[in-house]
């Protein structure tokens, strides 16, 4: 008997060509990451550089990577693939260990992270899969704690180029359907961001000011329709759930 699929996808995930990353590529795609992971830091990661920050399916540690380097000391970063693991390694995030989520998180302690990072990793996951995670995700965050996701937009003009780009994929979400799930699990104060081009020059500027304007129409006719006013149109979001702080 073969080997399971999802094993034979995760083990040639770089070599298949599913990430386009290698040893001599990853400072520029690091370049080309760092203003959106910058961004997410400055907006949503806490600002005391003690707290334990947790990054779930890291990849080659692209997160974990510019947190180091802005001072944050505790992180700790799982992978399913041993590629992009030998990459995180290559970065020197030695702390990146190559496993499985679920295992990983069973081995952390109640209450004991204060940021716990799902980055493109949940829609990997079918429904009880996810649910078993998040369960514990909610048991492993300290009172007051932070799980942000990135995942594919259901709602997205192009969200089919996402949900369908990865043979690994196994669902996409919307704004509702992630509050849903996480308030289900017990989490509050759910909040959902469209993946809007970061501004962080000229040309960025130019993709900023096309994305509002092209994407204008097709938020003024559900508007219309459903008097709804909040809208996310692209391809992936990113959302923040908190774990209700015990002790206020």
């Amino acid at each position: 008997m073969s080997k399971p699929w999802d094993k034979r996808l995760y083990d040639a995930y770089i070599s298949s060509g599913q990430v386009s990353i290698t040893k001599e590529t990853v400072e520029e795609h690091l370049s080309w990451r760092k203003p959106y992971i910058n961004k997410v830091i400055k907006h949503h990661i806490p600002a005391d550089k003690d707290g334990l920050i947790l990054d779930l399916g890291c990849g080659y540690g692209a997160f974990l990577y510019f947190l180091s380097r802005k001072g944050y000391k505790d992180l700790g970063g799982v992978d399913a693939s041993a590629e992009q693991v030998a990459l995180a390694h290559d970065l020197g995030l030695v702390l990146v260990k190559n496993g499985d989520i679920y295992s990983y998180l069973k081995t952390s302690d109640n209450g004991s992270a204060d940021v716990v990072l799902l980055m493109d990793v949940m829609e990997h996951f079918q429904r009880q899969q996810m649910f078993d995670v998040l369960d514990e995700v909610y048991r492993v965050l300290a009172s007051g704690g932070k799980c942000i996701v990135h995942v594919p937009n259901g709602a997205g003009l192009f969200a089919m180029w996402v949900r369908y780009g990865d043979l690994a994929h196994e669902q996409a979400f919307t704004q509702r359907s992630l509050k849903q799930l996480f308030t289900t699990i017990g989490f509050t104060e759910v909040r959902c961001y469209e993946d809007k081009p970061v501004v962080h020059g000229p040309v960025s500027v130019i993709r900023r000011l096309l994305w509002d304007l092209g994407t204008l129409p097709f938020k003024l006719l559900p508007a219309a329709e459903s008097e709804r006013t909040s809208f996310s149109l692209s391809q992936n979001m990113l959302a923040t759930a908190s774990k209700p702080d015990l002790q206020a």
